[in-house]
């Protein structure tokens, strides 16, 4: 497990704009973090560029605002990509956004061979739980396999798509759901990329997972561990897949963002360790903290470090990293290994008998099976019957704390200046020409990815490559 490498440390983050999230990353690699984790704004994830009038209200609200390839450049100002790893959680413009990175990275002379990193590029969670899709889920699945056969052949440290079971569990989910509902929905992106004549032996070490890491201490270390068998079954006797390391399940955590409390945040601190602690012990590869004020806004600088302080004390204080798979042989933790694994394979059998996980969305079954199971829980809290500390038991009258995060609003709205002003300035003529040029490859069926990278290249902004797609794949308006 640790004893040769660590996980990598990740702080989720981006804000603003790209100048002000530039400044937070460089604040987290001074203070230990071995990995950027990039967040997008909401008209980023679906496809506006920060001066559309979808976009009002929203840029650089939840994350950075990325419209045009200087944004990205900014982003990552002074940052060495080919030494630095970057995640980017990012589904309906993944192939754009990827794009971008492509285009930086080239501009500073960085290798695609040297581009280490994970781009989200898990469209299907996004039907089922989060809701940042565009285009259907046929068009939204080439777009995906057109990632894997682009970095297949030309960014081999790439990982090509984290896999989702962070927001299926946000939801509402059970752990249980989590591992089955993202495994069916691997299943589909493994067999289309199989379709498209690619060898799993070889992509399949470039798929990585995301999963929660949630209240229950045992019950998510022995999740993590049932990950892993589940995993390695499936690609062996699903897809006869005999490479090791494509047998592998390498997964990303991130702490249990649902478990926050915006009442009494200091406790938010506890959880999250005995989380991190869970994380680790159920051997992750990477992971974020979540900071103690999230519950109610944006991680201030000092809740940002302090997350990553949590991380760093398990990894240099507490010991743990000296044992391999500390709970192997646990009488409890097998016990609950094999029960998870047992269940979450009966609901990846129920799946596949509604057709896969294209069907079984499209029939609304992983929708309202998470539904039923967020409703059990919460009706659980309201009773009683579970605690949760200063929510249903414990509580305390406090003010809200005067040290939250704030959005600068002019800082905004010079992003949004910048983007019209760029627009102007540009020769247009040329962005309609590569326009054209993506319509025609969109129309042909071809992998867009290097279209995508000229496009961009020709001051093509996200918001008219994403609409070129809309034009021809249409938009997902529910099932």
């Amino acid at each position: 497990m640790y004893r040769d490498r660590l996980w990598t440390m990740r702080q989720y983050a981006g804000y603003t704009s790209a100048i002000e999230s530039n400044k937070r990353y460089h604040y987290l690699l001074d203070s230990g973090v071995m990995g950027l984790s990039v967040a997008f704004d909401l008209p980023t994830q679906i496809g506006y560029d920060s001066d559309h009038a979808m976009a009002e209200g929203e840029v650089g609200k939840v994350g950075v605002p990325i419209s045009h390839i200087s944004d990205m450049d900014t982003l990552f100002k002074d940052i060495p990509l080919n030494k630095v790893s970057t995640s980017m959680t990012i589904n309906a413009t993944a192939a754009t956004m990827l794009a971008f990175y492509i285009a930086v990275s080239e501009k500073h002379g960085v290798s695609l061979k040297n581009l280490s990193g994970t781009i989200q590029n898990d469209i299907l969670k996004e039907y089922i739980a989060r809701g940042t899709y565009i285009y259907p889920p046929k068009p939204s699945i080439k777009l995906i396999t057109d990632i894997f056969e682009f970095c297949d052949k030309h960014i081999p440290k790439w990982n090509i798509i984290s896999i989702s079971g962070y927001h299926i569990r946000e939801a509402g989910s059970t752990l249980e759901q989590e591992l089955a509902f993202t495994f069916a929905n691997a299943i589909t992106y493994v067999k289309s990329a199989i379709n498209k004549g690619l060898d799993p032996n070889k992509f399949g070490q470039r798929i990585s997972f995301f999963f929660n890491s949630h209240n229950g201490f045992l019950e998510e270390i022995s999740k993590f561990r049932a990950a892993r068998k589940l995993w390695a079954s499936i690609m062996r006797d699903r897809f006869g897949v005999t490479n090791k390391k494509a047998l592998m399940c390498r997964f990303h955590v991130q702490t249990g963002g649902s478990t926050l409390t915006a009442s009494q945040i200091d406790n938010n601190i506890v959880r999250t360790t005995l989380q991190a602690m869970s994380a680790v012990l159920g051997g992750a590869q990477s992971i974020h903290t979540n900071s103690k004020d999230e519950a109610i806004s944006l991680p201030t600088d000092d809740a940002a470090k302090l997350a990553l302080r949590t991380q760093q004390i398990i990894a240099y204080e507490s010991g743990v990293i000296n044992h391999p798979d500390p709970f192997g042989g646990s009488e409890t933790v097998e016990k609950m290994t094999e029960a998870i694994i047992k269940k979450a394979k009966n609901i990846i059998n129920k799946i596949d008998s509604i057709g896969g996980a294209i069907s079984a969305i499209e029939q609304s079954y992983m929708q309202d099976q998470i539904a039923d199971s967020a409703y059990n829980y919460q009706k659980v809290i309201d009773s009683k019957e579970k605690i949760i500390v200063g929510i249903n038991k414990f509580r305390e009258s406090e003010s809200l704390s005067d040290k939250l995060l704030k959005i600068n609003e002019k800082k905004t709205y010079q992003q949004i200046k910048k983007i019209q002003t760029m627009k102007q300035s540009r020769n247009n003529d040329q962005v309609k020409n590569q326009l054209k040029d993506l319509k025609k490859t969109i129309l042909a069926g071809d992998n867009l990815i290097p279209t995508l990278i000229k496009c961009v290249k020709n001051d093509c902004t996200l918001g008219e490559i994403s609409d070129q797609m809309r034009s021809v794949y249409g938009e997902h308006n529910g099932f």
